[in-house]
C-alpha cells in the first residue's frame, strides 16, 4: 500500500520470521561517472575517495563553503562510477550544486532513480542461502546486486539493483527464504536507532559534519586535503570545539516532531532552545528521534519539544 510516494506499507504477517525486506522509497541514487569522477568528488566531499572500493563503502557529506552539510550520503563504488545514495528530496538540489563545480572536467552526474532500485534486508535469524553478505560496517559485496552492511548490530543491508534483478530478488527472498515485507517507515525507524543522519530540505545546511557524528561513523577524513567547507570542518576538529552532537532520543507526542523543531531546557529560566530535531519516526505511539544537542552537561537537561504540548524528550544515548 502506498500512503504517499515516500511511504510504502504492507499487511502484517504472523508469526514474525525475524527476516524482513523493505522497499526503500525515500532515498535515491546519484551516479557520478567519467574519467575525472574520483578527482572531482575528492574536492567536494568529506570522506576520502581513495578509501572507497568495490568492497568498502562509506558515509560522507557534501558541505557548503561555510562547512554546513548540504546532504549526507552513502558512497558506493561500482565499476568505474560512484553511486551516491542520498535523500530523494535533496537529489535535485545536490545535482545542481555539484554541476557548478564540474567546469571542464570529464564528469557526468546522472539521476539514477529510475535505473536503480533500493531494497533493505534485515536478517538476524541468518543469511539467505546463496548469498555471502559483508560483515563489517559499510563493507560491500557485489554479486547480482550491490550489498552494503549499514548496521552490523541490526544485521541490516542496503541492496542496490537494476529493476528486473530487484524484482527477481524480491520474489526469491520472500518466496524461498521467508523474508517478510515491512514498511518503509520501519526502515526509517531502524536508520534512526542505528544513528544514520539523513537530512531533509528543512535541515540541509544547518549543521557541520561533526554535529551529525559523521566523524564517529568514519565519514570525515582529516588528512585527504582540501574540499569545499574543509577549513571549517578541520578547524573544529583540531580545536576540539564541537559544541553540539547528535543523540538518540524519544518522546511521546500526538503528532510527529517535524525536522528542525526546537528542543528546550525547561530547567533554564528562559527555557531557551538548546537543540533541534533532525528526524523522527514512531513505533507503538512513541517517537524515536535523532536530535542535535548542546553537549555540555547534557545529562542535567530537562528537555521538551517546543510545540503546543511541550512534549518531554528523553535522551537515550550520552
Amino acid at each position: 500500500m502506498f500512503k504517499d510516494e515516500d511511504d510504502i506499507a504492507f499487511p502484517a504477517i504472523s508469526p514474525d520470521s525475524g527476516k524482513h525486506i523493505f522497499a526503500i522509497s525515500e532515498l535515491a541514487v546519484l551516479t557520478v561517472a567519467g574519467k575525472d569522477a574520483a578527482k572531482f568528488l575528492q574536492g567536494q566531499i568529506t570522506c576520502n575517495i581513495n578509501d572507497i572500493t568495490e568492497t568498502q563503502s562509506s558515509v560522507g557529506a557534501l558541505c557548503n563553503p561555510k562547512g554546513r552539510v548540504i546532504t549526507t550520503f552513502l558512497l558506493v563504488k561500482k565499476a568505474d562510477a560512484f553511486l551516491l545514495v542520498l535523500p530523494k528530496a535533496l537529489l535535485g538540489s545536490v545535482k545542481g550544486r555539484l554541476q557548478k563545480y564540474i567546469l571542464r572536467s570529464d564528469v557526468q552526474l546522472i539521476d539514477s532513480s529510475d535505473e536503480l532500485c533500493l531494497i533493505g534486508l534485515c536478517c538476524p535469524a541468518g543469511q539467505p542461502s546463496g548469498l555471502s553478505l559483508p560483515e563489517r560496517l559499510f563493507a560491500t559485496s557485489q554479486q547480482n546486486a550491490v550489498f552494503i552492511n549499514i548496521s552490523p548490530e541490526q544485521s541490516r543491508y542496503l541492496v542496490i539493483s537494476e529493476p528486473e534483478a530487484a524484482i527477481m530478488l524480491w520474489k526469491t527472498w520472500t518466496g524461498d527464504h521467508g523474508f517478510q515485507p515491512q514498511s518503509s517507515a520501519q526502515w526509517r525507524y531502524l536508520d534512526i536507532t542505528a544513528g544514520l543522519p539523513w537530512l531533509t530540505p528543512e535541515t540541509s545546511e544547518e549543521f557541520i559534519p561533526q554535529m551529525l557524528n559523521l566523524d564517529k561513523l568514519g565519514g570525515i577524513s582529516f588528512n585527504k586535503g582540501c574540499y569545499t567547507g574543509q577549513e571549517i570542518v578541520a578547524r573544529t576538529h583540531y580545536l576540539g570545539k564541537t559544541k553540539r552532537e547528535m543523540f538518540l532520543a524519544e518522546c511521546t507526542s500526538a503528532t510527529a516532531p517535524r525536522p528542525n523543531t526546537a528542543i528546550m531546557d525547561k530547567n533554564a529560566e528562559s527555557q531557551q532552545s538548546i537543540g533541534t530535531v533532525l528526524t523522527a519516526q514512531a513505533r507503538n505511539n512513541v517517537y524515536k528521534m535523532l536530535i542535535v544537542l548542546q553537549v555540555s552537561d547534557a545529562n542535567t537537561y530537562n528537555l521538551a519539544l517546543n510545540n503546543q504540548d511541550q512534549d518531554k524528550v528523553t535522551v537515550l544515548t550520552l
